[in-house]
């Protein structure tokens, strides 16, 4: 039987040129939307395994296509084929359940790697791809996650401002499950040209387990050391002290402040540096093993008037998922 593939883009000329990319030996049926209400339809009608989605169209663009296959829990997965290659775009889609990217002008090789890496063409991955798309997080669940971060974070930033006197901007915190490449891609989109001096720290309790990551920009250093007031040398060794002393402020409220929500009291290990002075892609790289699937929960930190960034990312292993859920969902009773 033919794998049912939908093409959606408000160009004829762009979905008639992505299905002549389709590799020639892949048993599939076509079906074409013209825009993201068609899609929609189209999506009910024929029921596809695999969507091919354009970005930007007219009456719902593709983020809100996305946004409506999550909500009415339609079973498809879908391949974004966009212009628009911002690295905050392609992030943005794949926290909204994209399996992958292509730049326009689709190029076949390109679409052949991809569909040949996600294993697409085989009927049995493509299930089992569906089912970890169907384990992302309901939206009652992702409040309560960012409510508990924002009271967190909110206590860790009330420490930061005291220390430097300084008013601290707080986030909505971003909260997602990500596959370990789709960690890599946001690490990276947090700062692709600056380079980064990075933190992690452990920590354990109650069957929960992970990592708290903090990302300084090199470029705020100068500035911390003169809030501290301090005088000397800007050199490796200082700034190091200042990168701990960040962490252990912010990592340390943190944790605190989720534990004393979830009734959950976490231990920490000592903390470990990433590296110093190093773009994000080779911090990446170099602990490539240190994560898997995870629950992220991303938070940058900035401060007004004052050229200092830093992200902070918890990430919890693919065990503690369950029972963080538990806890939630025991936070969400009347």
């Amino acid at each position: 039987m033919s794998t049912p593939v939908l093409i959606c883009d408000d160009s004829k000329l762009a979905r008639r040129q992505l299905a002549r990319s389709l590799p020639d030996d892949w048993d599939i049926k076509v079906e074409f939307a013209e825009h993201g209400l068609d899609c929609i339809e189209k999506i009910k009608v024929v029921s596809p395994e695999i969507l091919f989605l354009d970005l930007n169209m007219p009456h719902m663009d593709g983020y809100e296509v996305l946004q409506a296959i999550n909500e009415q829990g339609l079973n498809v997965l879908t391949v974004v084929v966009s212009g628009d290659i911002q690295p905050n775009a392609h992030q943005r889609v794949m926290e909204l359940g994209a399996i992958d990217f292509i730049r326009k002008p689709c190029d076949a090789a390109k679409l052949e790697e991809i569909i040949t890496h996600h294993g697409i063409k085989d009927k049995a991955i493509r299930a089992n791809l569906v089912h970890k798309l169907g384990e992302q997080l309901e939206p009652e669940i992702r409040d309560i996650y960012q409510e508990i971060t924002n009271v967190a974070m909110g206590q860790a930033g009330d420490l930061l401002a005291r220390l430097l006197n300084v008013f601290v901007e707080l986030p909505i915190p971003n909260v997602n499950v990500l596959e370990v490449s789709e960690l890599h891609m946001a690490l990276q989109a947090i700062d692709a040209s600056a380079t980064t001096s990075g933190v992690c720290q452990g920590f354990i309790g109650g069957g929960v387990s992970g990592e708290a990551l903090l990302l300084l920009n090199d470029s705020s250093f100068k500035e911390i050391a003169s809030l501290m007031s301090y005088q000397g040398e800007l050199n490796q060794k200082v700034e190091l002290e200042l990168l701990m002393d960040i962490s252990n402020i912010l990592i340390g409220a943190i944790l605190t402040g989720l534990s004393k929500q979830l009734d959950m009291p976490f231990s920490q290990g000592h903390p470990v540096v990433l590296g110093q002075h190093c773009e994000v892609s080779e911090l990446v790289k170099a602990n490539k093993a240190r994560w898997q699937r995870t629950l992220a929960i991303e938070i940058s930190y900035g401060i007004e008037n004052h050229d200092i960034n830093c992200d902070l990312m918890l990430l919890f292993t693919e065990d503690s998922l369950k029972t963080l859920k538990y806890k939630v969902e025991y936070l969400l009773e009347d």
